[in-house]
C-alpha cells in the first residue's frame, strides 16, 4: 500500500511539473513529502485528472470513471480541496462550479494563508532551496513585476498607467480584498519576524480572486481608500510594490528583502535585476547627496552603498521600486525610466503562455498547445 501511495504522489508531482510553473522532483524527496502533507492519496488521484483550464463536474468525472466515484463524492472532495487552497475553484453566475489544478506558487503556497504551520513552511523552504527556486527563476519572466511607490513618482517621470500605482487604484472598479502576508506568517512561525514592518495584513487581491479570498475566509473586502492607506503605510515602512505581471490586475504584493520569497530568492544571486520585470532605476545627483545613508537603509535589494560620503547605485541590483526616493532629505536620488520599456502581458493567461513557451521552446510549445486543443493530455 505504501509503494502504491508513493506512486500516486509521484504521478501528481509529474502532473504539476507539466504546468507553466512546474513542480520538479528532488533527490531528497522533499517534493513528495510536501505533497503528502497537503493531499490524501485519494485527493492526489483526483487532482491528477484536473486541467489548468477550469472544468465543471460532468467533464471531470468522465476521466474518473474507472475509479467508480459518484458525482456527489467528487464534488465534496473538490470543494474540500478548494477550501484548503490546493486547487482553484470558481462558481459562475448560473451557479455552476468549475475546478482547476494550480501551481505551487503563485497558488497553493499563498492559499495557505491563515492555515500556515511551522512544519509546512519549513518543508516549503527546503523544497524552494532544492528545486523550486530554479523553477520560478529559469525563464526570467516573473509572475510579479516591480513598480514605483507613489512617493517616488515625480511630475516629470514618464510613466504608463500599468506602472502608476495611483492610476491603477483610482481606475479600478471591481472588488478589492486584503489578506495577511503568507511569507511573513511563515517567518513569524520560524522565529524570524520581519525587520521592515510590523504590519501583516498587506497582500492585496483584486476582482474574482478577491471574492474567492473573502468567501473562503482568507481575507476581507476593503474600499479604495483603505487600499490607498495600506499602500501609503507600506511606502513609509519601505516595502516594494509588486503587482501581478499583467495589465489586468489580480494581486499586489508589498515585499521586503527579509521575508518575501521573490526578493530573498533573487538577492543572493549575481545580477539579480535580470529576474525582475521593471521599467525604472534610481539615479543619484552627486552634487546634492550628503551621504546620510537613508537610501541604503531602505533598499531591500542591497543596491546602494556609501562611497566617499556619496550614495552609489549598483545597477545589477536596483529594481526601480523607488522606496529610496521619498525619504531623501536633499532630493538627491530620483527614478529614471529604462531605455527599454517592458510592457506586461494583458492577462494571466497570456503571462503563463509566455512562461511556458520560454520554458519549453517554440516547437514543443506548439505541440503541447495542439494536444490541448485536441483534448489530449499534455
Amino acid at each position: 500500500m505504501m509503494a502504491e501511495n508513493n506512486n500516486i504522489y509521484r504521478k501528481l508531482q509529474q502532473r504539476l511539473d507539466k504546468l507553466p510553473i512546474g513542480y520538479p522532483s528532488t533527490e531528497s524527496g522533499s517534493d513528495i513529502d510536501l505533497l503528502k502533507m497537503l493531499f490524501t492519496p485519494e485527493e492526489a488521484e483526483i487532482t491528477i485528472h484536473l486541467k489548468l483550464a477550469p472544468e465543471n463536474l460532468p467533464t471531470i468525472i468522465k476521466r474518473l470513471q474507472k475509479h467508480h466515484i459518484s458525482i456527489e463524492g467528487l464534488e465534496s472532495t473538490l470543494d474540500s480541496l478548494g477550501d484548503r487552497g490546493l486547487i482553484t475553484t470558481h462558481i459562475n453566475r448560473s451557479g455552476i462550479k468549475y475546478y482547476a489544478v494550480t501551481f505551487l506558487a503563485i497558488g497553493i503556497f499563498e492559499f495557505q494563508v491563515n492555515r500556515m504551520t511551522k512544519e509546512f513552511y519549513a518543508l516549503f523552504k527546503k523544497y524552494l532551496d532544492e528545486a523550486f527556486r530554479d523553477e520560478i527563476l529559469q525563464t526570467k519572466i516573473p509572475q510579479l513585476r516591480t513598480i514605483p511607490t507613489e512617493g517616488s513618482i515625480a511630475p516629470d517621470l514618464p510613466i504608463s498607467t500599468y506602472d502608476d500605482i495611483r492610476a491603477i487604484i483610482n481606475e479600478y472598479t471591481k472588488p478589492i480584498a486584503v489578506a495577511n502576508c503568507i511569507c511573513k506568517q511563515g517567518e513569524d512561525l520560524l522565529g524570524n519576524p520581519c525587520k521592515v514592518t510590523k504590519n501583516r495584513e498587506i497582500c492585496l487581491v483584486f476582482g474574482s480572486a478577491a471574492r474567492s479570498y473573502v468567501q473562503k475566509g482568507w481575507g476581507r473586502m476593503i474600499t479604495k481608500d483603505e487600499c490607498k492607506t495600506i499602500l501609503i503605510n507600506a511606502e513609509k515602512d519601505g516595502l516594494v510594490v509588486q503587482p501581478s505581471n499583467t495589465q489586468k490586475l489580480f494581486a499586489i504584493c508589498l515585499c521586503c528583502g527579509c521575508c518575501c520569497e521573490i526578493l530573498s530568492s533573487a538577492k543572493p544571486l549575481d545580477n539579480p535585476v535580470q529576474y525582475f520585470a521593471t521599467n525604472y532605476h534610481a539615479i543619484v545627483h552627486e552634487d546634492l547627496c550628503i551621504g546620510c545613508g537613508r537610501c541604503k537603509q531602505r533598499c531591500q535589494m542591497d543596491a546602494i552603498q556609501i562611497v566617499d560620503k556619496k550614495s552609489i547605485v549598483d545597477y545589477t541590483r536596483c529594481i526601480g521600486c523607488g522606496i529610496c526616493v521619498p525619504t531623501c532629505p536633499k532630493e538627491a536620488i530620483v527614478l529614471e525610466r529604462n531605455k527599454k520599456v517592458k510592457v506586461p502581458p494583458k492577462n494571466s493567461a497570456q503571462l503563463y503562455l509566455n512562461i511556458l513557451k520560454k520554458k519549453v521552446g517554440n516547437a514543443k510549445f506548439m505541440l503541447m498547445l495542439t494536444k490541448q486543443l485536441l483534448g489530449n493530455k499534455m
